[in-house]
């Protein structure tokens, strides 16, 4: 599998290439944002490395521009500590964070994570249908009412993964750990941001079905009047 790397720090780009090639995967790096979308286009990128501090163009504004075409997994580099990085990041689309300085075996289980939750299944349909509202994931596409609604990868697999489950109440910190693939990301914001995005584009559109808050828990995708 290829890793593209985005560090401009070289020698921070070298032992990371230099370690991901002896676990068997082929590198390629850029040293700033302004060629990331370019390399995208000419190689098949299966994950990106993607740190926040580049010149040129940073990680935040990179990885909107990733999120505007494709969808290959982002695991955020960054030297702060500060949650709204975090925050900014994974409302974006990307699909974990690693905070500098880190220990190589972890950035390897955080690779080996995001790439096997990414993995496309191809022996199961991933396709939910009710009332006014279907939802693939095998395209990625959100019909309303018959209408395709354009939503950020992450808007879809939350939903999703709610709707797969009616009736379930789902806490802030399931859906951290279940959608975004990590357990000990104490802010919840990212949650609430999503669900709030998702409820414009859903609300008042069946009678049968409803996003919803339990107050004090966290959301259900709550069939109503009996449907199952």
């Amino acid at each position: 599998m290829k890793i593209l790397i985005v560090e401009d720090d070289l020698e921070i780009s070298k032992l990371l290439a230099d370690f991901l090639q002896g676990n068997g995967y082929e590198v390629l790096c850029q040293y700033d944002g302004l060629h990331v979308l370019d390399c995208i286009q000419e190689h098949q990128i299966d994950l990106i490395l993607l740190d926040i501090m580049l010149p040129v163009i940073d990680g935040i504004e990179v990885c909107r521009r990733i999120r505007e075409s494709a969808k290959t997994p982002i695991i955020m580099l960054t030297a702060k500590g500060e949650t709204e990085d975090k925050v900014i990041g994974l409302d974006l689309g990307a699909d974990d964070y690693v905070t500098k300085p880190f220990e190589m075996k972890e950035l390897l289980a955080r690779i080996r994570t995001v790439l096997r939750r990414t993995e496309p299944d191809n022996a199961n349909s991933k396709r939910l249908t009710f009332d006014k509202l279907v939802i693939d994931m095998d395209s990625y596409e959100l019909l309303v009412d018959g209408k395709r609604v354009d939503a950020p990868p992450k808007e879809m697999e939350l939903l999703f993964h709610i709707a797969s489950s009616p009736n379930r109440v789902f806490t802030r910190n399931q859906l951290l750990d279940e959608v975004w693939g990590f357990d000990y990301f104490g802010d919840s914001r990212t949650v609430d941001v999503h669900i709030k995005r998702l409820r414009e584009k859903l609300e008042n559109v069946s009678d049968k079905w409803a996003l919803k808050t339990v107050w004090g828990v966290g959301y259900k995708f709550e069939l109503l009047d009996g449907q199952e």
